[in-house]
């Protein structure tokens, strides 16, 4: 037996969620995550181990470069994605937090957000809000100095601040998405108005592999009457399984045992009552395989 090999295995496993929770932050993407933390094991298999004094940190290292280097050439291919690019959701009902110290950067409209920064500003947001490394580390794996990680991190904490709007509890999501599924499926025009924000958008990520809206729909009556448009045929047969999918509730749902769609809402305090602001529809095929739970994973 490879005593080595083993040693190897145990240093990496111990810290795998990390990685691919620092990777996911990254990329948006569960499938690109387990890649790079693929190739980071691999990378560790070959390192000069004995010469490494924090293992930890030289994974995290060497998981954080490579999430840099796929994140310059995801954002050309995204550019190009047919219909809205939503990230693919990814179940954390077992691990809330996906690995790091806090929830940050983990649900769906922070990730939007994190689109729009360079991946060095990513880098240094996901690894100082969401798994609190302090700035001497986050200087050494983006290859910055100090001053300059402390104003990526300062950069992107006030282009997201800028653009969130209040929060609402836990439960409070829950009761709006459960809401929402109930008017949907009996198309009720009325509750589903009562239910939204003015300004409401509604964004199907079907990626052009399936039938979905290709642009997003804006406005309460206009989202409303498109949600109503549908109801008749698109509710017809589903399963309805509620899931906790990137720190949030959502529904799974599924036709014939066949998980088709995730679906959320994102909801925000309002003046008066809380609203959603917009409405997730998670389609494409090829991104629904981490939203479902370990044990239906393994079993698919």
């Amino acid at each position: 037996m490879d005593t080595g090999i083993d040693d190897a295995l145990a240093v990496f496993s111990g810290v795998r969620p990390r990685l691919f929770g620092i990777a996911y932050r990254m990329l948006g993407s569960a499938t690109e995550a387990e890649d790079i933390v693929q190739e980071a094991w691999l990378r560790w298999q070959h390192a000069d181990r004995a010469a490494v004094l924090d293992p930890p940190a030289f994974l995290a290292t060497t998981t954080t470069r490579l999430a840099i280097n796929v994140l310059q050439s995801a954002r050309a291919r995204r550019e190009t994605y047919i219909g809205p690019w939503l990230p693919e959701p990814v179940d954390t009902s077992a691990d809330p937090t996906l690995g790091a110290e806090r929830g940050e950067a983990l649900g769906f409209a922070v990730l939007v957000m994190l689109e729009r920064l360079t991946p060095t500003e990513r880098a240094a947001y996901v690894l100082r809000e969401a798994f609190a490394y302090d700035y001497a580390q986050i200087c050494e794996i983006v290859q910055v100095s100090e001053t300059a990680a402390r104003q990526l991190v300062s950069r992107a904490r006030k282009h997201l601040t800028g653009e969130r709007r209040r929060e609402v509890p836990h439960a409070e999501q829950r009761r709006l998405l459960t809401a929402f599924v109930s008017a949907a499926q009996t198309g009720d025009l009325a509750a589903l108005e009562r239910l939204f924000a003015e300004d409401v958008v509604s964004y199907s990520d079907g990626g052009g592999a399936v039938r979905a809206s290709k642009f997003p729909v804006h406005g309460r009556l206009t989202v409303a009457k498109y949600v109503r448009a549908f109801h008749t045929h698109f509710w017809e047969g589903v399963a309805i399984d509620a899931a906790e999918l990137n720190g949030q509730p959502a529904v799974l749902l599924s036709k014939e045992g066949t998980v088709f769609a995730a679906l959320t809402v994102l909801a925000s305090a309002g003046d008066t009552s809380p609203a959603i602001d917009q409405v997730l529809w998670m389609m494409n095929p090829a991104k629904l395989a981490a939203a479902r739970p370990p044990s239906k994973n393994s079993a698919a």
